[in-house]
């Protein structure tokens, strides 16, 4: 991405920037976190609009016409900024846990996959 004033490439931003972002947005625009679950329930809304994008993409559902302008980018950005509210509210550090689930994953599942013969080419 470009910084749209100087035309110079942006730092990537981090989980930890992100979860800073979130945090300062909601504090100043949305002026506070709804409670945990109330998240939960939205996060669960923000999952079935990318599902309902995904049924109707590649799926054999159909669009209604006045979903044609649905942004499956979008939606998944709305995932992530709920994730990133769930996980500031209850103080767990994205960095961090994505490193130690991937470990876990890369532990468990270090042969089954490649051992998979349906993913075989």
């Amino acid at each position: 991405m470009q910084d749209q004033v100087s035309n110079r490439p942006e730092p990537p931003l981090t989980l930890a920037d992100y979860q800073t972002m979130i945090d300062d947005w909601v504090n100043t625009v949305g002026v506070r976190y709804f409670s945990e679950l109330t998240n939960t329930a939205i996060l669960m809304e923000e999952v079935g609009e990318v599902a309902r994008i995904m049924a109707r993409t590649y799926g054999d559902q159909s669009f209604k016409k006045s979903e044609e302008r649905i942004d499956l980018a979008d939606e998944l950005a709305d995932v992530l900024f709920v994730v990133g509210c769930l996980a500031n509210q209850t103080g767990i550090d994205l960095t961090a846990a994505v490193k130690k689930n991937l470990a876990k994953k890369t532990r468990r599942d270090f042969d089954r996959h490649r051992n998979n013969p349906k993913l075989k080419f």
